[in-house]
Order: C-alpha cells, then sequence, then structure tokens
C-alpha cells in the first residue's frame, strides 16, 4: 500500500513480519518436483546407498527450499526498482512496501544457514551441491555480475538451478556419486528452454501491451533479444537437450528411447503454451494448473515406469547397425 506525505509524494508503508516472509516465495516450492526424477534415477542405476533414506530425503527437501528461498529473498529485495515496471510484478511486496536491507540480508542468512546445515548433515555431496545453489542466486541477482541483465547469459545461468534439483534428488539417494554428465545436460538445456520460452512469452505480452522500451526497463536483457532470437534460442535448447537425453536413455536403458516421442510433443506443447496471451509459461509455479501439460508431464511418466519394469528385446535392434537392402 501507498501512503501519501506532506508534499504530496508517494510513501511507502513498513512492511510487517509476514511481508518479509511472503518474499521468500513458499508457493514456488512446486518448482521442486524437478527433484524427483533425479531420486528415482539413481534408485534404478545405484540403489540406495544411505543408511537412513528417509532422513536424507527430508534434509534434502529442506536444503532444496531453504536454499531457494534464499535466493528469493534477494532476487525480489534487489529487483524492486526494476518489477515496478512490469505489469504483474509491480504488485510485488518489495516493490510496493518499504523494507529494510539489514532484515532482508538477516533473512538471506537465515535460510542459507539452515539449508546449509540441513544439507551438511546429509552428506558432504548434498552440502557442495547447495553450495552451487547458492552461488547461482549471487551470480544471478547481486551487482556487478547480475548474469540476469545481460542477454543469453540471464538464461544460461537461471537454467543451472534445474541439473542442481535434478543432483539433489539424486544425492538424496546416492551421496556417493553425481547423475551422470548426459543427463545433467539433458536437465540443464531442458531449463534452459523452459526460461527461455517464459523470456519469450514475456517478450510478446509485454511489446504488445506496453512496448519494448517498458520491457527494457524492466529487465535489460531483453535489450539483446528479439521475438525471432528468443524462439530461435528455444527451438535450440529443446534440440540440444533432446540430444542428450537421447544419449542418457540409449546408454542405461535402450527402452526408455520409446520416451522420446511424448517428450517431444511435450516441448511442442511448453512452446505453443508460452505463445498463449497470459501464458502460465511467465509463472511456472502455476503450471500444475494447465491441464493438457499435466495429461503429457503424468503419460511421460508412464512410460518411463512402464519402460523400466518391462523389457523389450526388439528395441535392442535400435542400437545395431541394420541396412535396407535392395535388388
Amino acid at each position: 500500500m501507498l501512503a501519501t506525505n506532506s508534499n504530496g509524494a508517494a510513501e511507502k508503508n513498513e512492511a510487517a513480519l509476514m511481508d518479509y516472509l511472503r518474499i521468500a516465495r513458499f508457493d514456488h516450492s512446486t518448482k521442486h518436483i524437478f527433484i524427483v526424477p533425479g531420486m528415482f534415477f539413481a534408485y534404478i542405476l545405484r540403489g540406495v546407498q544411505v543408511e537412513n533414506v528417509q532422513l536424507n530425503v527430508a534434509l534434502g527437501l529442506i536444503t532444496a527450499i531453504c536454499i531457494a528461498s534464499a535466493n528469493y529473498v534477494i532476487n525480489e529485495w534487489l529487483d524492486r526498482d526494476f518489477d515496478k515496471h512490469h505489469p504483474s510484478k509491480s504488485k510485488r511486496t518489495a516493490v510496493n512496501l518499504e523494507m529494510r536491507g539489514s532484515y532482508i540480508v538477516l533473512e538471506w542468512l537465515a535460510f542459507m544457514i539452515v539449508g546449509l546445515g540441513c544439507a551438511w548433515c546429509a552428506s558432504k555431496t548434498m552440502f557442495w551441491v547447495a553450495c552451487l545453489f547458492g552461488l547461482q542466486g549471487i551470480f544471478y541477482n547481486v551487482p556487478p555480475l547480475r548474469l540476469k541483465d545481460k542477454a543469453y547469459f540471464d538464461v544460461i545461468s537461471e537454467s543451472i538451478n534445474n541439473p542442481i534439483r535434478l543432483m539433489i534428488g539424486w544425492v538424496m539417494i546416492d551421496p556417493t556419486t553425481l547423475p551422470p554428465s548426459s543427463i545433467i545436460l539433458s536437465y540443464y538445456l531442458g531449463g534452459a528452454f523452459l526460461m527461455g520460452a517464459k523470456r519469450l512469452s514475456e517478450y510478446r505480452e509485454i511489446v504488445e501491451s506496453h512496448g519494448r522500451d517498458l520491457l527494457i526497463r524492466y529487465r535489460a536483457s531483453f535489450g539483446g533479444y528479439t521475438e525471432t532470437s528468443l524462439t530461435v534460442s528455444c527451438f535450440m535448447y529443446a534440440m540440444s537437450s533432446a540430444f542428450f537425453l537421447t544419449v542418457f536413455l540409449i546408454k542405461y536403458r535402450v527402452e526408455y528411447i520409446l520416451m522420446l516421442p511424448f517428450i517431444i510433443v511435450l516441448f511442442g506443447h511448453y512452446l505453443a503454451l508460452s505463445m498463449q496471451p497470459g501464458s502460465s509459461a511467465q509463472k511456472p509455479e502455476k503450471l500444475f494448473k494447465e491441464r493438457v501439460l499435466m495429461f503429457l508431464v503424468l503419460l511421460v511418466t508412464g512410460m518411463f515406469l512402464t519402460t523400466t519394469f518391462i523389457d523389450i528385446p526388439y528395441v535392442e535392434t535400435l542400437t545395431k547397425q541394420k541396412y535396407i537392402f535392395v535388388q
């Protein structure tokens, strides 16, 4: 809420405790669903390598939520002067209320200490993954680096969160190893596709309704983008993700290759979704409300479970040299 002082200038009300908790964005915890495949892959490929797996999973989840919330706290605080130019983000707490920088630092430290403490209790591997998670938030949000203001680097740096969540899930089950590089890269580039589609959606909607100048005032990185370049980058991220995914699928269980057509449809639907007015691609934490998208995710999950437990010998022929003979 904005008040008016004696000179007629806008004056912000002081933020309360709940307002500081609100900027931690606990409602974004749905994004941690990306942890689950890491747990499945670790269990299938390595088996359980910890004595108390339930405790390790709980510590991993607390780690992910706390480190993500720490990143959200500095994100909203440092973006407050830019978010005011965004049609919907201008309603954020840090834009409309007076918040103290010292409290923000204390809140960030509290989440980081709890997150890193839980990670250390889980395993040393979890601790180092959590450190990488925290550093990503600093590199992405804090000047002078502030990679979110640099075209393409914004997507490349933000997308690191995707494989980090994969690794958190993996080390919950097996802290002695990390996932294969092929699935890490596929996850990473898949995340880049999601972030690129988010920016494409924002670009199309804000340029059409408010103009490109306002968009650039909101986020400097958009000055280096066009609608065409964003669309092409999404295509390239998706193709690259599919490439590394195929390497992983064939290498570790060839039956998994049958999932690929469904994953391609999933990518295509998400790109189409990002081009719709008011697309939920701009708010990934709300994607669970997209029925068609959720149906496709369930379909891919069903295929994953089916191909995990059912051997299909015929698929082995895809890994052997075959020729078409003509007379």
